[in-house]
């Protein structure tokens, strides 16, 4: 029953207080009709028809009122005020693994789960993006699938660290009592230059939930290639000693 002046605004809130791990969707409908009550004609019915959805017809045949129909789709994720970040440093020219636990708090929300039982399913279908879909499925029917993204801050970072940070998962573990699930990785950095960098280690369930976990990429100063000795062979006299570099890109 809300009334509008020709040009006049309306701003229509949603509002999404998810208490599952479980994305929902609605669709809001505004419906519009006349002020003064009377129905709009129309001539055309055949193109009418083919769009049925988007009025009312009243009984005289005419236009009883306009639909617009908008599809909301509430995406809940797990909150991250609390998160600290998880900390991969490795001194330049060299190599580090480090296995970490990522809990997924409120998986257990996305589907019903009592008796655990784990099992690992690998997509390689996308290895660009660093993504690895996972199962993780109860002793019944029902499943739970998770994919898993490393997202950059900006595509400068991205290009820095992206040759350097490979992530693989080991395993996927649901705790029997609360239901909660932990994905546990493998990272490995390997940097070539002193940086810091910063990520986001992003995880979705297919039923909607998404959990987002920082990281920090720390490279310190690398140690002395060489020492390279010049002897004089006398005063005012050039002494000349050649080495050889070699890029490690093109």
């Amino acid at each position: 029953g809300v009334q509008l002046a020709p040009k006049e605004k309306l701003d229509v809130p949603v509002l999404f207080m998810p208490d599952t791990m479980k994305m929902s969707e609605a669709v809001v409908v505004i419906h519009v009709m006349r002020g003064n009550g009377e129905n709009w004609p129309y001539e055309d019915s055949t193109e009418l028809k083919e769009d049925l959805k988007r009025v009312t017809l009243a009984e005289d045949g005419g236009i009883n009122g306009i639909l617009w129909m908008y599809p909301v789709c509430g995406i809940p994720e797990a909150p991250q005020k609390d998160l600290v970040p998880t900390l991969v440093r490795c001194q330049a020219k060299q190599r580090v693994e480090r296995r970490v636990d990522m809990l997924l708090t409120g998986a257990v929300s996305c589907a019903t789960a009592t008796q655990a039982t784990s099992s690992a399913m690998f997509r390689t279908n996308k290895p660009a993006s660093i993504q690895v879909g996972i199962q993780v499925t109860d002793g019944f029917s029902t499943a739970l699938e998770f994919l898993y993204e490393l997202k950059y801050q900006s595509d400068e970072d991205k290009s820095q660290l992206e040759s350097f940070v490979g992530m693989h998962l080991l395993q996927s573990e649901q705790d029997t009592e609360s239901g909660d699930v932990t994905l546990v990785f493998n990272i490995i950095f390997a940097p070539s230059k002193v940086m810091r960098n910063e990520a986001t280690l992003v995880v979705k369930c297919t039923t909607g939930g998404i959990w987002k976990f920082p990281m920090v990429f720390i490279a310190t100063e690398p140690e002395v290639d060489d020492v390279i000795n010049i002897e004089g062979i006398g005063l005012n006299k050039e002494s000349v000693v050649a080495f050889t570099l070699t890029s490690q890109t093109r």
